[in-house]
């Protein structure tokens, strides 16, 4: 197993859906779970594309992104995409067996984001 990139003093941040759906939930609270252990730290999705500057500087600066996108809509994507950032790891709880409307917020799926959250922090 491969340990946790820690190769530069720019941060790692993690971007969530926060969407109504329980997929959004999902998505929020996973991240919030990994950003708790230190791995990487939430950032606010709602200042890229509001496009705050001082949100958008530290985002630019960041060593690794990752987003994660509650329902096929991809709104987080899609938002850091319309911001001009292209270099981030994605991704969609669909591709976890999570579907949109049908995936109750247990602390079982979350486990399962968080985990491939931080599989996708490891180094490459």
């Amino acid at each position: 197993m491969s340990s946790p990139c820690a190769c530069s003093a720019a941060p790692t941040l993690l971007f969530a859906c926060s969407g109504a759906a329980d997929v959004g939930e999902i998505a929020d609270q996973s991240v919030r779970q990994v950003s708790r252990t230190g791995k990487g730290k939430m950032f606010c999705l709602a200042g890229v594309g509001g496009r705050v500057s001082g949100i958008v500087k530290s985002t630019e600066a960041a060593t690794k992104i990752v987003v994660v996108d509650g329902c096929p809509l991809n709104c987080a994507r899609k938002t850091l995409e319309e911001a001009g950032f292209t270099q981030f790891q994605h991704l969609q709880l669909a591709e976890l067996g999570l579907v949109k409307g049908q995936s109750p917020a247990t602390p079982e799926s979350m486990q399962l984001v968080s985990r491939k959250i931080e599989d996708l922090l490891q180094c490459s």
